[in-house]
């Protein structure tokens, strides 16, 4: 074999393994994709979401209702929509009514969210970057804009 001829052969090869490992690379980061929906964006679906998504906006004030065990009903809201909620487990500390919450799950036919994990507001100034922007869209958001947050779109 001459030494252009293995010359082509490994860069075929070379190339190859380039476009495989990019695949596999696209594929795994397809697979932990998870969508954020604020509850106006979530209500307003045709169909629920297929697989895991995470919701973000306020616990609703009144809606928190303690079951047997760990479980443990409650609505989401943006203040335009809610969702409500149920879930298993053991709720963080700074769980509570008007405070900001992201919670993972996936959305029944039934339109009731059921959540596998529950995240809560860690202090008194962060509120997480998705549930700034939902409750902006419902023009709901009536705190200052955080640092980390987007600026507020302009309308037509």
């Amino acid at each position: 074999m001459r030494r252009r001829d293995r010359r082509f052969i490994l860069i075929g090869v070379a190339g190859l393994t380039l476009v495989l490992a990019a695949a596999l690379i696209l594929t795994a980061l397809s697979q932990r994709i998870t969508y954020f929906y604020g509850p106006s964006d979530l209500v307003a679906l045709d169909a629920p979401p297929e697989g895991a998504v995470r919701l973000g906006g306020l616990v609703e004030e009144g809606s928190v209702v303690r079951g047997q065990g760990l479980a443990v009903r409650f609505s989401v809201t943006d203040n335009a929509a809610s969702v409500p909620v149920t879930f298993e487990g053991t709720l963080p500390d700074l769980f509570s009514e008007r405070q900001g919450v992201v919670i993972e799950g996936t959305m029944g036919q039934d339109g009731v969210f059921e959540a596998h994990e529950v995240l809560a507001k860690h202090d008194e100034t962060y509120m997480p970057r998705e549930v700034v922007e939902a409750l902006q869209r419902s023009g709901e958001w009536r705190g200052p804009i955080p640092s980390d947050a987007p600026p507020e779109s302009e309308g037509p």
